[in-house]
């Protein structure tokens, strides 16, 4: 019998495993806020009037909603990293472009948490 020796980075699982937790999230979020908008919708004369402004407010000014949608929104960033950093790893071979394809993503990434924080929170 011959015995393997496993060697490598051992992130592969780990990144799979972000993946579908982030995606389960992003979905339960998504069908939460088309459920909240089918039943708070007004309906007039055959037509789906929307939400207005009280209530969304309304939903937002709610810690817990505010906490989970900002949940939702880092899943969405740290989902987005590991799909572009995967599709990266393949596709471009030269270490430079990688490297400047890697602190662009990031970059935008963090102003894109940072800018989530300050909508909920009016910071």
């Amino acid at each position: 019998m011959v015995d393997r020796i496993v060697t490598g980075a051992h992130y592969g699982l780990r990144d799979w495993l972000v993946q579908r937790v982030t995606a389960v999230l992003m979905v339960a979020y998504t069908l939460f806020i088309v459920g909240y908008v089918l039943l708070h919708s007004r309906f007039e004369s055959n037509a789906c009037i929307g939400l207005d402004y009280n209530t969304w407010t309304g939903l937002f000014s709610n810690l817990v909603m505010r906490s989970f949608s900002l949940l939702f929104l880092f899943a969405v960033f740290y989902h987005a990293w590991i799909g572009v950093r995967d599709i990266v790893m393949d596709y471009v071979k030269s270490a430079r472009a990688r490297l400047v394809i890697y602190v662009l993503v990031i970059m935008a990434l963090l102003l894109y948490s940072i800018w989530a924080v300050q909508i909920l929170w009016g910071m």
